[in-house]
C-alpha cells in the first residue's frame, strides 16, 4: 500500500503537469495527499518542514540563475545578436541542418559549464528564428535543446562540469573524467541517433505540409535594429559566459577557501554568517558569468538593447519567476515522496538485481523519474546504496570509474518525465504545452536511458573504461 501511495501522487503529478495545470499548485496537492494517505498527522510537518523548506532552500540557491539567465537570454534577443548568429548558422550549416547547428550550440555551452537552465533560455531566441527561417514546426524545438542540452553534455561526456558528472566523485573516489571511453561512445551514440530521430520528425512534418506554426505563445520579437551585428561579435557573450564561468570556478574556491564568514554590521551581538563556499562556489561563478555575459551585450549593443530594456526584462522576469517556482515546486515534491515509507519499499526492490552495473543503472534512474530530478534522484540512491554497489562491483572486478559513468548517465534517463522541472521550465520558455511537444522530449528520454545499456553492454564484451 506504501508502493501503491507513492505510485499514485506521481502519475497524478505527470497527469496533471501533462494536462496542462500549473506545478505550482498540484506538486504541494500531490505530495500532501501521499502524506495524508500514510500518515495525517504528518500533512502539516511535512509541509512546513519538507516541503516548504527545500522549496525555498532551492529558490535561495538557484532564482538568480534563473533571473540572471532569462535577462541575458533577452538580450542576446533584442540586440540582434540571435538574428546574427542564425543567419550565419544558415550560411554555413544550411537550412536544412537547423537542428544540428541549435543542438551543437546547447551543447558547446553545456559542455562548457552554462547551467542548463541558462541554457534554455540563452538558446531559445536563436532556435525561434532559426526554425522559423527554415519553416521547421515549433514544436520540435524542446526536443532539439533536449538532445543538446540534456543528454550527453550533461553526463556522458568525460570531464563535463554538470553536477550529474561531480555527485559520483563523492561516493566512488573518481574524477569528473572517469570512464572516457565508455562515456565518449555513450555520448556518440546520444548524438547520433537524436539526430536521425529528430530529423526524421522534421520530414514527417515537411511530408504532411507542416510549417513552424502561428498564434504561439512567447515569441521572440522581431529584431528592429538596422545592419545585424558580425557573427563574431553577436557569439561573443556567449563565449565570455562560458570562459568566465570556467575561470571563476576555479578562482572563486582559491580566493574564498572552504569557508567564509562575516560579522553582519547591526545593533547587538548578531552571529557571523557563515557560507561554506565549496558548496556555492559553482552557483557564485554562474552568476558572475551571467552578469559578464549581460555586460557584454550592453557593451556591443547599447543602443538597441535600451530602446526595449524596460518591457523586454519584465517579459524575462515574468518568465523566470515562472520557471523558478514551477522547479522548486518539484523539488519540494521529491523530497517528500523521499522521506515517504513507500519509497524505500522501492529501493529496497531495485536493490534486488542482481548484476551490479544494471542494478545501479535502474536504482538511480527510477529514483531520478520518482523525484523528477537527476540530481535529486542520484543523490538519495548513492547516498542509500553506494557501499553496496561498491561491493558487488569489487566482487565482479568492476573499476570504480565505471561505476561512476554508469550512475552520472543513468541520472539523465528517466529523470525527464512530465513532472521534471527541467521539462517544465523548457515548455514555459518556449510557450509550448506538454500536450504539443513533449512527446518528442519523451523520446529522447527513451534514447538517452537506452544509451546507459548500450555502455554497460560495451563494458563487458570489450572490458572497454
Amino acid at each position: 500500500m506504501a508502493f501503491l501511495i507513492v505510485l499514485a501522487a506521481l502519475c497524478f503529478l505527470m497527469y496533471v503537469a501533462y494536462r496542462g495545470h500549473s506545478v505550482i499548485l498540484f506538486a504541494p496537492v500531490a505530495a500532501l495527499g501521499a502524506v495524508l494517505l500514510t500518515d495525517p498527522s504528518l500533512v502539516a510537518p511535512m509541509f512546513t518542514g519538507l516541503f516548504m523548506d527545500k522549496m525555498v532552500g532551492f529558490l535561495k540557491l538557484y532564482f538568480p540563475v534563473f533571473l540572471l539567465g532569462a535577462i541575458f537570454g533577452k538580450l542576446i534577443e533584442t540586440s540582434g545578436f540571435s538574428k546574427s548568429i542564425v543567419a550565419a548558422t544558415i550560411r554555413l550549416v544550411g537550412r536544412e541542418r537547423a537542428m544540428l547547428a541549435i543542438v551543437a550550440v546547447c551543447a558547446l555551452l553545456t559542455y562548457g559549464g552554462v547551467s542548463l537552465f541558462v541554457v534554455v533560455f540563452a538558446v531559445y531566441p536563436f532556435a525561434a528564428e532559426l526554425f522559423r527561417q527554415s519553416d521547421i514546426p515549433k514544436r520540435l524545438i524542446p526536443g532539439t535543446i533536449a538532445l543538446g542540452a540534456f543528454t550527453f553534455t550533461m553526463d556522458a561526456l568525460p570531464g563535463t562540469p554538470q553536477i550529474q558528472n561531480i555527485i559520483p566523485t563523492a561516493f566512488f573516489g573518481t574524477d569528473t573524467w572517469a570512464a572516457p571511453i565508455l562515456g565518449t561512445i555513450g555520448g556518440v551514440f546520444i548524438l547520433i541517433v537524436g539526430l536521425l530521430y529528430l530529423n526524421w520528425r522534421r520530414r514527417a512534418a515537411l511530408k504532411a505540409g507542416e510549417g513552424y506554426g502561428t498564434q504561439l505563445l512567447n515569441e521572440p520579437a522581431p529584431f528592429a535594429g538596422g545592419k545585424l551585428a558580425h557573427p563574431l561579435v553577436a557569439i561573443t557573450p556567449l563565449v565570455v559566459v562560458g570562459v568566465a564561468n570556467k575561470l571563476l570556478s576555479a578562482w572563486l574556491p582559491q580566493a574564498y577557501g572552504k569557508q567564509h564568514s562575516f560579522d553582519p554590521a547591526v545593533i547587538g551581538d548578531a552571529a557571523p554568517v557563515v557560507q561554506e563556499v565549496s558548496k556555492i562556489a559553482a552557483i557564485w561563478a554562474v552568476e558572475g558569468a551571467l552578469l559578464l555575459g549581460i555586460a557584454a551585450v550592453l557593451a556591443f549593443a547599447w543602443k538597441p538593447v535600451t530602446a526595449s530594456f524596460a518591457e523586454g526584462s519584465k517579459a524575462a522576469i515574468g518568465g523566470a519567476l515562472l520557471a523558478a517556482m514551477n522547479t522548486a515546486s518539484e523539488y519540494g515534491f521529491g523530497a517528500v515522496i523521499a522521506a515517504l515509507p513507500g519509497f524505500l519499499v522501492v529501493a529496497n526492490a531495485l536493490g534486488a538485481i542482481p548484476n551490479p552495473l544494471v542494478n545501479e543503472a535502474v536504482t538511480v534512474t527510477a529514483l531520478a523519474g520518482i523525484t523528477g530530478s537527476a540530481s535529486g534522484g542520484m543523490s538519495i540512491a548513492l547516498a542509500a546504496m553506494s557501499e553496496t554497489f561498491i561491493a558487488n562491483a569489487q566482487a565482479a572486478s568492476i573499476p570504480m570509474e565505471v561505476l561512476h559513468r554508469v550512475a552520472s548517465m543513468a541520472s539523465g534517463g528517466m529523470d525527464t518525465l512530465p513532472h521534471n522541472g527541467a521539462v517544465i521550465t523548457l515548455l514555459a520558455v518556449t510557450g509550448l504545452s506538454h500536450r504539443q511537444a513533449y512527446k518528442d522530449v519523451f523520446a529522447i528520454t527513451l534514447l538517452k536511458t537506452a544509451a546507459v545499456f548500450v555502455v554497460i553492454a560495451t563494458f563487458y564484451a570489450t572490458g572497454l573504461v
